[in-house]
């Protein structure tokens, strides 16, 4: 008995050149029946080349194993990069990453130095996430979070009168401890001025690119939960 038709959709992709997007599509069929169901798309934009007559099953998505996020140089990133302080047990990466998608208001500042950091920070930006304490041993930056929305006021704002909403992106392999950041700072480029050494008060501050960078280094990168991928 001959086998079933069976027709392939190569998946549209994108191209980027000289800053213009330009689309690229390409079908590629092989069949003996004139039918052709719609093209399903892979994420990203990816390739995907599967059986036009697939069945639900093939629909859903797989888990993929979370691992470590390749370190990316902030100079190579677009947006700006900010430290964000939290007593965890106040407010902890636990509870940022138990948040409903990972997403909660930043709230409740109060300095204006601070303050205006918060209002400069723009949708994308990535913000190192620090649990400060009163043992030395508490005092580390633990994680980064990205901001999901920018500065907004009232809403319930906790009486900061305003506040940014930020998104768990990932947990460092290994929490980078403020006694190695102070070790480092006749090492690293801009560490010397970096407020969380000149003042260690302020809960919200900009991070310069080279101690963004030696920060995620020495922390190992992190580990990005969720990730998807389509099973054809």
């Amino acid at each position: 008995m001959d086998s079933p038709a069976q027709s392939y959709i190569l998946l549209r992709f994108e191209s980027r050149r000289g800053g213009k997007g330009e689309a690229m599509a390409a079908i590629l069929r092989a069949t003996t029946s004139p039918s052709h169901p719609l093209p399903r798309r892979g994420q990203n934009n990816s390739i995907c080349l599967c059986p036009a007559n697939a069945g639900a099953a093939n629909l859903h998505r797989m888990p993929k194993k979370a691992t470590p996020a390749t370190i990316q140089p902030a100079a190579a990133a677009a947006g700006k990069y900010w430290l964000l302080k939290t007593e965890p047990g106040e407010w902890s990466w636990s509870d940022q990453a138990r948040a409903p998608g990972g997403v909660a208001p930043w709230d409740g500042v109060r300095n204006r130095q601070a303050i205006n950091s918060l209002r400069a920070m723009r949708h994308g930006d990535r913000c190192l996430f620090y649990h400060s304490g009163s043992g030395a041993a508490s005092r580390r930056v633990v994680g980064v979070v990205e901001v999901a929305r920018e500065w907004y006021e009232g809403e319930g704002a906790d009486g900061g009168g305003g506040a940014v909403d930020v998104r768990a992106v990932g947990e460092f392999q290994r929490p980078v401890a403020l006694g190695d950041i102070k070790k480092a700072a006749g090492e690293v480029e801009g560490m010397r001025e970096f407020a969380l050494l000149r003042q260690p008060r302020l809960s919200v501050m900009p991070v310069p690119a080279k101690v963004w960078d030696w920060i995620f280094e020495i922390g190992g990168g992190f580990v990005q939960d969720g990730l998807v991928e389509d099973e054809c």
